[in-house]
């Protein structure tokens, strides 16, 4: 990308250094591959910028299908009010990439104000014991009322508030509350070694949490797979949770969900990817996690969530879990949830599609459905979504 540069055509102002695309004086809301993919064209007007080249600056060479970069050109042309008809900004040229064609006119651009580093919130670490005996980690963050997050695979306590793909989450929701989060077992600090790695131990998993810290009425956050968890125990322990709050769940796997046996492959596709790829120094399995987790990161995102697939469980684990994932269920106990419920859920999540949070929403009685604007699978710090999600789940605690 070119730093510090400005480029204007037509209404709009292409601004690299403040990362925006404005058209007048309203900001245009792109997603960052979006944002990334249009620059390369403008910055080389000059001359058609070839697909390879658009991989390699965007994807850093990583592996994606030409969809992605068809997708992304699309929603560029949307942006602008451009179409693959009329092709007033961006052309394309045939079988070989891109070309962007609007009058420019370039200038630098002011330094931005610079941001304020944000420290990582302080943190206590502890341990606790589950019902079999396993050791727990458990950190609590923050001050303010209490907010617990059932946990999820791919976290570290300690590693998660520098981390990339966490330290927005720990950051921004203990700024109001005091956050509790734990990593569950066979992950992060939590004993890998555990011979039990069934739905059922989560669940009660998370009960060993709560009793240890003697928690007794808290609001409950599920991401992800720890959707389920928290749904689990939000219908067993309905005088304990006061409000339960969803992002990017399911109620049912990939294999409880399965009715073809196409299905039954695709599901099975992740096992293998983890059995070849988990523990090899070379990136590339892993990164088709990445691929469906933040399909819109940037290349400084798919290092970091490369980095926690690596430091946060072993490869051996990481085909339990997949396994047990694809077997969740919780749609009857989804019905039996009482307190009010929040469930968001990106509108094009690559992992978990977006009629996945709408099954929960309709199986949970007292629950709200809001659409992210986003991709990703787990919301990255610059998106929009992000600040949304913060916004709603703010209004919905407060309330």
């Amino acid at each position: 990308m070119t730093a510090g540069q400005v480029w204007r055509f037509d209404e709009f102002v292409l601004d690299t250094a403040r990362y925006e695309l404005r058209r007048g004086d309203e900001v245009v809301k792109v997603e960052p591959q979006v944002f990334d993919v249009m620059t390369q064209l403008v910055s080389n007007h000059d001359r058609f910028v070839s697909k390879e080249e658009l991989f390699d600056t965007v994807w850093g060479g990583r592996f994606v299908g030409e969809a992605a970069l068809t997708s992304r050109i699309k929603a560029a042309r949307r942006a602008l009010g451009d179409d693959g008809e009329s092709q007033r900004f961006i052309r394309t040229v045939r079988g070989r990439g891109y070309q962007f064609v609007g009058a420019i006119v370039a200038e630098a651009a002011a330094a931005p104000p610079v941001a304020e580093t944000v420290p990582p919130p302080r943190q206590h670490i502890a341990f606790c014991r589950a019902a079999d005996g396993v050791r727990l980690a458990y950190a609590v963050a923050g001050d303010g009322p209490p907010l617990v997050r059932a946990a999820n695979w791919m976290t570290h306590l300690g590693y998660d508030i520098e981390s990339p793909v966490w330290r927005h989450w720990v950051r921004d929701l203990a700024a109001e509350h005091t956050f509790i989060r734990y990593d569950e077992r066979g992950c992060g600090l939590s004993d890998w070694d555990a011979a039990d790695f069934s739905f059922e131990a989560w669940v009660s998993d998370l009960e060993s949490v709560v009793d240890a810290l003697g928690l007794e009425r808290f609001p409950l956050l599920g991401v992800s797979q720890g959707s389920a968890v928290a749904v689990a125990y939000a219908a067993r322990h309905p005088e304990q949770v006061t409000k339960l709050i969803l992002c990017s769940g399911y109620a049912k796997g990939r294999l409880a969900r399965a009715v073809s046996d196409e299905e039954e492959r695709a599901a099975a596709l992740d096992l293998d990817l983890a059995r070849v790829g988990w523990g090899r120094d070379d990136p590339a399995f892993r990164q088709v996690f990445a691929a469906q987790f933040q399909p819109d990161g940037t290349r400084a995102d798919w290092d970091a969530f490369d980095q926690l697939q690596r430091r946060t469980t072993s490869p051996d684990n990481a085909v339990r879990f997949l396994a047990e994932f694809g077997r969740i269920d919780v749609s009857e106990m989804a019905r039996e949830v009482a307190c009010p419920t929040l469930i968001m859920h990106s509108r094009d999540d690559h992992r978990q599609p977006m009629r996945n949070g709408e099954e929960l929403a309709a199986l949970i009685p007292n629950s709200r459905l809001v659409a992210l604007a986003s991709n990703n699978h787990l919301l990255t710090e610059s998106e929009p979504a992000w600040q949304t999600f913060r916004e709603e789940l703010t209004e919905f605690l407060a309330g």
